[in-house]
């Protein structure tokens, strides 16, 4: 389930896998911290690859991406991204799927369009692997699907095991009006934005939030969105979606991209860390000017120039630092469950089962486990890489 790299300077791949002892991969998501090492497995034969199409599809623009733009010597090619497609089952969500002499199903993870948890059964054990995943609603997806029944374990993602997020009405009433405060004093929004997921609802939360100025879209953005177009389903208002496809201005070129930084509006594109893509270009021209702002929609990764931009107000493009004279401000637009929701889905699990936490910084797997050790009674780890448990 998932095999991702950790896109640090140079990329990070995890623990070896033998194929030969594979019979099948199930990928939550298309982030490539879950997604960008799976392409291993068809450098030689193929596996069985099963997830639903949106989330295949977007998984193929991030890992294209990720090969065309690393710098650092890959052990795949996009030889190996075709077949890892061409070997896909599409699984809707909520439909059993056998594997040998294990079933499986996968479940709304309520993270990134088409993101699932994966409920496993086997040898009479019940196991359940969130992926990432977010409870709240909000303008794009519909919150993660919580009735898993009776359980014997459970993997759980820990990201925001420390913190709570802003509740999501309260954070895009702030966003919306912020952003019109700054365009209605005749200034430039640049909002850095992750391509897959988190453009798209930014658009949607401005048009929803009746925002009545141009909204720029820009970047991956733009073939992400076409990719989520065709499949609404996975969407908690298509609608909604489609009108907000409708209203923003798509970028197709350097003329549009000049053009966008003629008139008061808001900038969507990626890179969400301002890591690269065209945020980077408009960085440089929105930043001189003090009626402008960037508005940060995204987690911040220590190291990368958004994250030099909200601690010390300077940017580094193209190998030079600046300082940026426009407003800066981060809003929580998060996709990850924040700790009061960490904790209540495992008030919520059925039966007694052994938790596992993963996929936290800074301690916080181990934060996670020891408060369902202490609160829940539960036996409760943060296991290390390599590390085996039976069940």
């Amino acid at each position: 389930m998932d095999y991702g790299v950790m896109l640090e300077r140079q990329p990070g791949f995890p623990m070896h896998i033998p194929p030969k002892e594979l019979d099948a991969v199930i990928l939550t998501h298309s982030h490539l911290d879950h997604s960008g090492a799976i392409p291993i497995f068809y450098i030689e034969g193929k596996r069985r690859l099963f997830t639903n199409r949106l989330n295949l599809e977007l998984t193929q623009l991030l890992i294209q991406d990720f090969i065309h733009l690393s710098g650092y010597y890959l052990p795949f090619e996009y030889l190996e991204l075709k077949a890892m497609m061409k070997s896909n089952t599409h699984l809707d969500y909520g439909v059993e799927q056998q594997v040998g002499d294990m079933k499986f199903k996968l479940l709304n993870a309520g993270h990134t369009p088409g993101s699932a948890s994966v409920l496993v059964e086997g040898d009479g054990k019940r196991i359940l692997f969130t992926g990432d995943f977010n409870m709240e609603d909000t303008k794009l997806l519909k919150g993660a699907s919580m009735d898993y029944g009776d359980l014997d374990a459970v993997i759980t993602e820990s990201t925001y095991a420390s913190e709570d997020h802003t509740p999501r009405p309260e954070l895009e009433k702030k966003f919306v009006d912020a952003c019109t405060a700054v365009v209605e004093m005749g200034g430039i929004v640049l909002i850095p934005a992750f391509g897959v997921g988190r453009a798209q609802e930014i658009a949607c939360t401005l048009v929803d939030g009746h925002f009545e100025y141009p909204i720029i879209f820009d970047g991956m953005a733009r073939e992400a969105s076409r990719v989520i177009m065709n499949d609404k389903e996975f969407l908690r208002d298509p609608k909604l979606f489609t009108d907000a496809m409708h209203s923003v201005e798509w970028v197709e070129g350097w003329r549009d991209r000049r053009k966008a930084l003629k008139n008061p509006g808001v900038v969507i594109s990626p890179a969400g860390m301002l890591k690269g893509g065209p945020s980077q270009f408009y960085i440089s021209k929105i930043g001189k000017k003090a009626n402008n702002a960037v508005f940060l929609v995204s987690y911040q990764i220590p190291g990368t120039p958004g994250k030099q931009l909200l601690e010390k107000g300077i940017c580094t493009i193209d190998g030079k630092v600046r300082k940026i004279k426009a407003k800066v401000q981060h809003f929580d637009f998060s996709s990850h469950a924040g700790a009061t929701q960490l904790k209540e889905s495992l008030r919520r699990l059925g039966g007694k089962p052994k938790v596992f936490c993963v996929h936290g910084a800074e301690g916080n797997c181990e934060l996670l486990a020891k408060w369902a050790n202490a609160e829940l009674g539960l036996e409760a780890v943060a296991p290390r890489t390599g590390e085996n448990f039976e069940i």
